[in-house]
């Protein structure tokens, strides 16, 4: 899926506004090395306005206020950073609000009557009918009538979706309109509570909360900080001992420089930027922890229908047993299917039509329809004549045909195993007493998914297809599909089964569904990512939806979630390599008068301690910002094994990281000289 353009010129606008507002103290405080920072710059502020208070001297001003200047900026490019990815969530949050409007509704009352309600009003058990053209006003479950839905106000997919009462395609999302038909809901939420109040509160990042690996890095971050603040605390002793004085900017300076102030500044734009790469592949992430959680997924538990397969089982062949010819079951199959509304007995139809056979809807006035169920696991169509047609399971229609004193076909059994092995369904038909033939159902697997699960297998994660189908069938789609286990007429509580014993390995778990009894599994799964046209029980369960309904979306999800962790680990990398080239430029800088020795360390032969300081200082305010794009983007990920992965960004990052700082602070060295700045 195409990425969603969401940073605009209002965006960019806002976050310059907001860089400002977030030098707000009591907002600093929450990042411990950029709150340091501003302390340091308050201190060069108020040494470049009144030196005496800090016994400095007044020749010194001029570079107060430089290293004032350099520190400020450094805030605000961080600050810019946060404030840049934030906007782009509160860009989608408003986008939603438009959508989200004061609706009327029709209340159904007990009596039957309809009453006119503002959608405010509504309360969870309400129920509503919605008439064609009508938006939905709370979030619900249909519990009469069939209608299309646009859910493009939504989910941005201009086609509309089928929703209907019963079964797994019943949830309806307030603020989508019907687009034909009508439909009677019975309304699931509270207002302010609805899917849509949800979903704007965490994309514009009300409800963020630091992820466990973003807490442990803060905390890393913070002890750093701590470490230098200290290290540069018997600095000035040391000094003293040689008679070198040391001014309390140039301590800041130096301060500033030696804590990880890069990834200090990005680390929290990483981690929204993060959730707003996964909102913009139209899933919609309950926290954090559930994005970072992707990015260390072990194993992935897969449905078949609707995941692997297309999920519609459509008749493609009739195949004639015991004698008959093609033409005998093809009008078996039509008669036992001309009252069927289901997708497959509509296909039975159609493949029937095709092939020439036709049917009367007045030839059928007085036949009585049996209806397929659980118990039966067949249905059909009784004449008036006395005449049973029967289609269903191969098993329940050789159960049907011997209770009534029917004979097996010799060639049923391996025509049936046939299509099993081929990876289709086959129906049995019967006339009466006689079995006609077989229904070859079809369901397909989804083009590129053997490439994908191909991928995941060289990034060392498990593929598991979860399927109701025979061991055969279930066989044959797996192969075809690529994925590396199975597991074949699976219950719920079979995928529950399947999640636990990968957990109880120390592996991390994902899992898709959309219905009810795929509720328990999402709920078990580390990562369970549910459909937005499945139940609100699955919706619920999971930890991330799926607003295009596309099972297979799993898969970029996990990639965001490595990409996520892989960018921060390469950021924090990058910051820290970073250090090398400032002790090489700063502490050399401030002793060199007294240890003229010192001047072997100047290798970048920087031009004066001055122009030393402030070159490394301004290098470390310029990174941040040029760093922003990755830290937005994400850095490029490539699907391999965690052991390149790491030697890639180490070679990259960390070597890069050493490197950079050299040639940038000797190039901003040479352009203050040649300014004559220091």
């Amino acid at each position: 899926m195409e990425r969603k353009k969401t940073l605009t010129k209002d965006i960019v606008n806002q976050a310059i506004v907001d860089s400002f507002k977030k030098l707000n103290p009591w907002i600093m405080m929450k990042n411990p090395v950029m709150f340091v920072v501003e302390i340091g710059t308050v201190i060069t502020l108020l040494l470049s306005l009144a030196p005496e208070l800090f016994g400095s001297s007044e020749v010194g001003r001029g570079y107060n206020i430089a290293v004032f200047l350099i520190l400020l900026f450094t805030l605000l490019f961080a600050n810019f950073a946060e404030a840049l990815a934030e906007g782009r969530g509160k860009a989608q949050a408003e986008s939603l609000r438009k959508t989200k409007s004061d609706t009327m509704a029709r209340l159904v009352q007990k009596d039957g009557t309809y009453k006119q309600v503002s959608s405010t009003s509504l309360r969870k058990g309400d129920v509503v009918r919605i008439e064609i053209g009508e938006l939905i006003p709370s979030d619900g479950e249909i519990i009469e009538g069939l209608a299309s839905i646009d859910e493009s106000a939504i989910t941005g997919e201009s086609a509309p979706v089928i929703k209907e009462a019963g079964g797994d395609f019943s949830s309806v999302t307030g603020g989508t309109r019907v687009a034909s038909d009508y439909i009677v809901v019975k309304v699931l939420t509270d207002p302010g509570e609805s899917f849509l109040d949800c979903m704007i509160a965490l994309v514009e990042g009300a409800k963020r909360q630091k992820t466990p690996n973003e807490i442990a890095l803060t905390t890393l971050l913070a002890v750093l900080t701590l470490i230098f603040l200290i290290v540069m605390m018997t600095m000035v002793p040391i000094a003293s001992y040689l008679n070198v004085k040391l001014e309390i900017s140039t301590l800041i300076a130096l301060l500033v420089c030696l804590i990880p102030t890069t990834i200090g500044g990005l680390l929290s734009a990483i981690g929204i930027a993060g959730m707003d790469r996964v909102t913009q592949f139209n899933v919609l992430a309950m926290s954090g922890k559930a994005v970072e959680a992707a990015g260390d997924i072990d194993t992935m538990i897969l449905d078949k229908t609707g995941t692997i397969t297309f999920g519609n089982r459509m008749a493609s062949e009739f195949v004639p047993v015991g004698g008959r010819s093609v033409k005998d079951i093809t009008f078996a199959a039509l008669q036992a299917s001309v009252k069927d509304e289901t997708p497959e007995g509509r296909s039975i139809v159609e493949l029937a039509n095709k092939l020439g056979e036709s049917w009367q809807a007045d030839h059928y006035s007085d036949a009585e329809v049996v209806e397929f169920t659980a118990e039966t696991r067949m249905s059909g169509l009784d004449l008036a004549d006395g005449v049973k047609f029967r289609k269903g399971a191969v098993d329940a229609i050789k159960n049907y045909v011997t209770a009534h004193g029917g004979k097996i076909p010799a060639d049923l059994e391996a025509i049936t195993n046939r299509i099993a092995k081929a990876g289709g369904t086959p129906l049995a038909v019967a006339i009466n007493e006689r079995i006609y033939g077989v229904i070859y159902l079809k369901d397909t697997v989804k083009p590129g998914l053997k490439e994908r699960f191909a991928e995941l297998r060289a990034m060392g994660i498990k593929t598991v297809m979860c399927t109701g189908d025979n061991p055969l069938t279930a066989a044959t789609i797996a192969l075809e599909a690529g994925v590396d286990e199975f597991i074949a007429e699976a219950k719920p509580e079979d995928k529950i089964a399947a999640i636990k014993k990968e957990q109880q390995e120390g592996k991390l778990v994902a899992m898709t569904g959309d219905g009810t009894n795929d509720a328990p599994a999402l709920a078990q799964a580390d990562v369970g990512l549910a459909m937005n046209s499945g139940t609100m029980a699955a919706k619920e369960a999971a930890n991330m939806i799926d607003l295009d309904s596309d099972p297979t979306k799993l898969l970029s999800v996990i990639s965001i979630g490595k990409q996520l962790l892989i960018t921060r680990g390469a950021l924090t990398t990058f910051s820290i390599a970073n250090d090398i080239a400032k002790y090489f430029a700063i502490i050399p800088a401030m002793f060199i008068l007294a240890m003229p020795q010192l001047q072997a360390l100047n290798i970048m032969n920087l031009a004066s301690p001055e122009s030393a300081i402030l070159s490394a200082l301004i290098f470390n305010a310029i990174i941040i910002p040029l760093l922003i794009p990755i830290a937005m983007k994400g850095v490029k990920y490539r699907a391999m094994s965690a052991d390149r992965l790491l030697s890639r960004n180490i070679l990259l990052y960390g070597i890069g990281g050493v490197v950079v700082p050299f040639i940038g602070i000797k190039i901003i060295d040479m352009v203050l000289h040649g300014l004559s700045i220091v």
